[in-house]
């Protein structure tokens, strides 16, 4: 969208067209073969290019305006190309009186055509020609196309006749956009003209409503295809929701439609405010800005915003880090505002094309006659609207009631309704928020039966939302710049809201039995559907958002007309809305300890209930992948237990009683099996009520069996996997000797082998011999499953084990020529917390760092080296960041209580987090040892046969 109003200051310091004309010249001069004329050429060519180049980078870098940026490159490569154009048809191919056949017409389309040229865009030309072009055109085209080849530029070409542009502009939409958006550059621009009549003529006129849906139709097929959220946290600034595709639309549709050359003009035909004018322009320029910087960055034609991109941007662009945000989480947070700006942008424009493409006054009239109303608001075919554009500064409280009447209806509302509602957001005052029908009318609407979130979300991209509740206003776009959050925190809370309604409509029963039937017994649904909306309001306050919010919702909730005891409940559930799954996936949920601290501080089976499903959906809503049935298999438990404990059953008590029922029907299943009742009695004595308590019955039957064939076979290691594709987890077993060392040796054989570590459970038999389970996944949170993978992984373990590889070397070597990982552009603090309450036998342990390959192994190894054993290990990974958690006793079996020896356990591990490459290796195994004697034995064994020969 060139503005040819706004000049290019000292344009020759870029490129200087008569100076270039006269080199071009002087290097043809004396010269007849055409190969050595192009050579001679490429010298003025290339360097021209590189020192324009350069010059517009300066200049980007100095001002950080990209919008002149874009427009100076479009300058230069005009430049460049009537410069090249003059040479050859003067040099090459000259035609003093050339005939229609022989005359060219040099046309810039696309984003070059509208003036828009990034640093490492494509040059996408036209090639103009009348109906039978001569040999010479053909000779023009191919020479300047392989001359700026030559100088390293990426050309898009085509080349037409008027006739053939027209033909495929009229059964194409792509190349009738591409030929509304071109520009004359150099040649013959009587052809150039007579295209652009001829176009209007015959390819707009009458089919303005088909060109806007089929535009419309595309852009909705590239959101789906993008994602369909203008906050996903790594956008595509181009093509994305918001991005600048989307302003292109805009000026296609508007352009087809209105024949305006710039969008200002939008404002002389009623269809855009000023405001809305200048909007659009600071839109523009902002992502212009934010994709030549990528561009520079990136050095080739990205669009993107990565993670590893987003610090350096937001450096760039003078964002600063503050109390409450990063720098880069400042930077992204203006992105998805300006990608909000550009939807406020495309609503209006959608009504006011609309409202251009109105059918005959008896048709008007016919509609009036037949129209009918809803609760005051006017249908226009299926959707709302309203006939005073006024209506909303008169009568503010209808915004509200506009969209309570589409829920309960099922219906759209008209953009015309829309645009005329945000401009009157202004008239939501102190006194609207206070009003408490007002309030009455937002509860319908966030706890409607059907889809609040599509209503809610409307009202957030609106900018009602936030106006109506400020609070939230502050989380609009706001982005955590991790790995783990996919969408911003608005987007987040409005899909958890979503979902949480589906689970209670019961369309996802399958997914979360036990909250689908959870929430049929809970007595304020209310409370539960504001507590959503608010878990996260105080994000990016610069302190704990629980805390916070907590007392955003003793603020909030009278407002919203709840009681004394429902703004309590709703302030308990923002305060603790993370307990249940820190407990759940960081706690030992068979330690009695663990369900009592859980039940003190829930108390109630609503709240409970209310936790449990406040739980789920805001787990379920951070992102695609990041809900399992892992994650859902431990809160289930949580909840049973802690409902069990709560009907009057002691957590002792209670342990005891599963312990035995499920001893008892491990018999049951040995005894089915062919097993005699000495066999069952000595193999239900191995191991305590810990392990019959961990461990599912399919498990202990499958441990029963393993234990039962290492010792028939006598076998020092034996490997099980089996693959539990409900849960998306591989689960793998060892029965060996145990040995100081064995867990840190068994997670670096499982680091090599690729695969993720979720949970552990470590089991040490009364006869010294170890039964470890673990829990993998492979790196896109499904099970660890292929048969190569398993194969590695059973060869990776027999070979650590056996002393034959060390990981930690391993690991080293691998990293240094491995690709870099992701999460290497994060800092994730190391944290390394202590805890001596969380439980009644062990110490435990939680350690907080970034992710990478083999971490596990350096923290195992490092408890190992300070003589600690492992009992239970809890392995959590939220994207960059791993939250493992370790119950540790000493060598004596008793809690580590001395404060010097838990500082330097501390020191250790934080040292295992900073120290990636640190060479820590545990004790060798018995296993490792035994392997050992045998080859020096082999060794000893062969010199003597050597020496006997």
């Amino acid at each position: 969208m060139l503005d040819t109003n706004v000049k290019i200051r000292d344009q020759r310091k870029i490129i200087d067209r008569r100076a270039m004309q006269e080199a071009m010249s002087r290097a043809a001069a004396g010269i007849t073969d055409e190969s050595e004329m192009r050579m001679a050429w490429l010298s003025v060519l290339k360097p021209a290019l590189a020192q324009g180049r350069e010059e517009i980078r300066s200049r980007f870098f100095e001002d950080h305006d990209g919008a002149t940026c874009v427009r100076a490159y479009c300058f230069l490569i005009d430049q460049m190309l009537r410069v090249l154009y003059d040479a050859v048809v003067q040099h090459l191919y000259p035609a003093p009186n050339p005939t229609d056949a022989e005359k060219i017409a040099i046309v810039a389309v696309g984003g070059y055509g509208r003036g828009e040229l990034a640093p490492q865009s494509d040059i996408d030309l036209l090639f103009l020609h009348h109906r039978k072009p001569a040999a010479r055109v053909d000779q023009i085209v191919e020479t300047i196309l392989y001359m700026l080849w030559d100088i390293g530029l990426k050309v898009g070409h085509s080349t037409r006749s008027v006739d053939e542009c027209l033909r495929q502009a009229k059964a194409d939409w792509t190349i009738c956009t591409a030929l509304l958006e071109t520009r004359f550059i150099w040649g013959e621009k009587s052809l150039f003209s007579d295209l652009r009549i001829r176009f209007r003529k015959h390819i707009v006129e009458g089919r303005e409503m088909d060109f806007l849906e089929a535009k419309m139709s595309e852009r909705n097929e590239r959101h789906e295809r993008m994602g369909d959220s203008r906050y996903v946290l790594e956008p595509n600034i181009k093509d994305g929701k918001g991005g600048l595709r989307d302003l292109h639309t805009l000026y296609w549709t508007s352009k087809f439609i209105y024949n305006v050359e710039d969008i200002a003009q939008l404002t002389g035909e009623g269809v855009l405010t000023q405001r809305e004018v200048d909007l659009f322009t600071k839109a523009q320029s902002f992502l212009w800005a934010v994709r030549c910087h990528l561009h520079y960055l990136v050095g080739r034609a990205e669009e993107r915003l990565t993670f590893d991109v987003q610090p350096e941007l937001a450096s760039r662009m003078a964002y600063t880090d503050r109390p409450s945000s990063s720098g880069v989480e400042r930077f992204m947070r203006h992105y998805f505002l300006v990608a909000k700006d550009v939807g406020d942008l495309t609503r209006i424009f959608l009504a006011a094309f609309e409202a251009a493409q109105k059918r005959t006054g008896l048709s008007r009239l016919t509609n009036k006659v037949f129209r009918k109303e809803i609760d005051g608001f006017q249908m226009d075919g299926q959707r709302l609207t309203v006939e005073d554009r006024k209506r909303f500064r008169n009568e503010p409280l209808d915004m509200l009631r506009l969209f309570r009447t589409a829920n309960r209806n099922g219906l759209e509302i008209h953009p015309d309704a829309l645009t005329a509602l945000s401009r009157s957001l202004s008239k939501i005052s102190p006194a609207i928020r206070n009003d408490p029908e007002a309030n009455r009318i937002f509860m319908d609407i966030l706890c409607a039966e059907q889809d609040p979130d599509k209503t809610l979300r409307q009202m957030n991209e609106c900018g009602l939302l936030g106006k109506f509740v400020p609070d939230f206003g502050r989380v609009v776009a706001q982005m955590q710049y991790d790995m783990y959050h996919v969408y911003t925190t608005d987007e987040h809370t409005i899909r958890a809201i979503g979902i949480l309604n589906r689970i209670e409509r019961g369309l996802l029963n399958d997914d979360h039995p036990v909250a689908a039937k959870v929430m049929q017994q809970i007595q304020s649904r209310n409370v539960l559907y504001v507590a959503v909306l608010l878990h996260d309001i105080a994000k990016g306050r610069g302190g704990d958002h629980s805390e916070l919010g907590a007392k955003v919702a003793r603020t909030l909730c009278p407002r919203f007309g709840m009681s004394e005891a429902e703004t309590e409940t709703v302030a308990w559930l923002v305060l603790h809305h993370l307990s249940m799954s820190k407990t759940a996936t960081k706690r030992d949920l068979e330690d009695p300890k663990t369900l009592k601290d859980f039940v003190d501080l829930v108390q109630s089976p609503e709240r409970l209930r209310l936790l449990l499903c406040l739980t789920v959906v805001d787990i379920k809503a951070v992102g695609p992948n990041v809900w399992n049935n892992w994650k859902a298999t431990l809160l289930r438990e949580l909840h049973a237990r802690a409902e069990e404990v709560m009907s009057g059953v002691s957590a002792s008590e209670g342990r005891g009683q599963r312990a035995a029922a499920a001893k008892a029907r491990l018999a049951k299943r040995l005894e089915e099996a062919g097993w005699s009742e000495d066999d069952i009695t000595r193999h239900l004595d191995r191991a305590g009520k810990g392990y019959y308590l961990s461990l599912d019955i399919d498990t202990l039957v499958h441990h029963a069996w393993i234990i039962r064939s290492a010792q028939s076979d006598r076998d020092d290691l034996t490997l099980e996997t089996r693959v539990d594709a409900g849960k998306s987890v591989t689960e793998l077993s060892v029965y060996c000797t145990d040995h100081p060392g064995l867990i840190a040796r068994l997670s670096g054989a499982i680091a090599l082998a690729g695969a993720n570590v979720v949970d552990a459970k470590i089991s040490t038999l009364k006869d010294g011999m170890a039964l470890d389970t673990f829990l993998l996944q492979d790196e896109d949170g499904g099970a660890f499953s292929r048969p190569n993978q398993l194969a590695r992984l059973s060869a990776m373990i027999r070979q650590s084990l056996s002393g034959e590889i060390k990981p930690m070397e391993e690991l080293a070597k691998r990293a240094k020529t491995a690709l870099p990982s992701r999460t290497n552009v994060f800092t994730v603090p190391p944290r390394v917390l202590i805890d001596n309450k969380a439980s009644t036998n062990y110490t435990v342990i939680e350690v907080n760092g970034r992710d990478r390959p083999g971490l596990l192994y350096r923290l195992t190894a490092a408890l190992t080296e300070h003589r600690l054993q492992i009992a239970i290990a809890k392995i959590s990974t939220y994207g960059e960041q791993v939250v493992d958690v370790f119950y540790v006793k000493d060598t004596f079996g008793m809690k580590i209580d001395h404060a010097g020896k838990l500082e330097q356990v501390r020191e250790a591990l934080r040292l295992a987090l900073i120290e990636g490459e640190r060479q820590t290796a545990p004790p060798s195994t018995a296993l490792a040892k035994k392997t050992a004697a045998k080859s020096r034995a082999k060794r000893v064994e062969s010199r003597g046969t050597e020496a006997a020969e």
